[in-house]
């Protein structure tokens, strides 16, 4: 079987306070600055945020579908799924989270994903603590049979 897809892709860059070690999310930001408490935060200076996504995305994120975002620096890549929700307001404009848990706020892209900051390839995380460039790609599968967990 073959199947077409959109993706939104947008860029965001690594920063020297980049830890990635928290348990629950990662957080990407329009924010410049990061400080070690932020150890959620894998980039910043972000081209978007929740609120900026595109309305099909939007839409397909809101009807509960599979959501796959794939980080990518320096050829370095690691991806999250994980699920859309009804709940999800979409609407802020300073960041974007990715949660393990189903908590939703307006910053939440996805609830019920495969990975939080701290389970992120070290070799990424590395790259994004040297300042690299974060390329973030997002897409929406439907559900099927075997849905996500």
């Amino acid at each position: 079987m073959e199947i077409e897809g959109r993706w939104f892709h947008f860029r965001a860059q690594g920063h020297q306070n980049v830890t990635a070690l928290h348990r629950s999310t990662i957080e990407i930001t329009k924010d410049s600055y990061l400080t070690r408490r932020g150890d959620c935060i894998v980039g910043v200076s972000s081209e978007a945020s929740a609120a900026d996504l595109p309305a099909w995305l939007k839409e397909r994120i809101r009807l509960g579908w599979v959501i796959v975002v794939v980080l990518c620096s320096n050829d370095v890549c690691d991806s999250i799924v994980g699920r859309g929700d009804p709940r999800l307001e979409l609407s802020d404009t300073r960041k974007l989270i990715m949660r393990k848990s189903s908590y939703v706020e307006p910053s939440t892209l996805l609830v019920r994903g495969s990975k939080a900051a701290g389970e992120l390839r070290r070799d990424l995380v590395e790259t994004l603590a040297e300042g690299s460039p974060l390329d973030v790609y997002v897409t929406a599968l439907p559900p099927g049979s075997r849905s996500y967990p």
